[in-house]
């Protein structure tokens, strides 16, 4: 029971940090701004790559929409294979 709700936390926490930095992309946050960092260093080992695979659809990044339903998928998948 314990991994089933660290699991949900886990990738809970990975999700709003990704809609998080999304949010604060629209807005000049700059890099001494200890929020924006924060979400920076924890979401971009998931996003990194991803932009490097995903090209931009004009001037839209749609990696977080990308990371998000991967990580939902993963999530189901963890928490699937959690259950007793």
């Amino acid at each position: 029971m314990y991994l089933y709700r660290f699991i949900e936390i886990l990738f809970n926490i990975l999700i709003y940090a990704i809609v998080g930095r999304a949010l604060l992309s629209w807005f000049n946050v700059g890099p001494s701004n200890p929020i924006g960092r924060f979400l920076y260093e924890i979401t971009e080992p998931i996003l990194g790559p991803m932009r490097r695979v995903i090209p931009m659809i004009g001037m839209l990044d749609i990696s977080p929409i990308v990371a998000i339903l991967l990580l939902s998928f993963m999530q189901n998948l963890l928490l699937q294979a959690a259950l007793p």
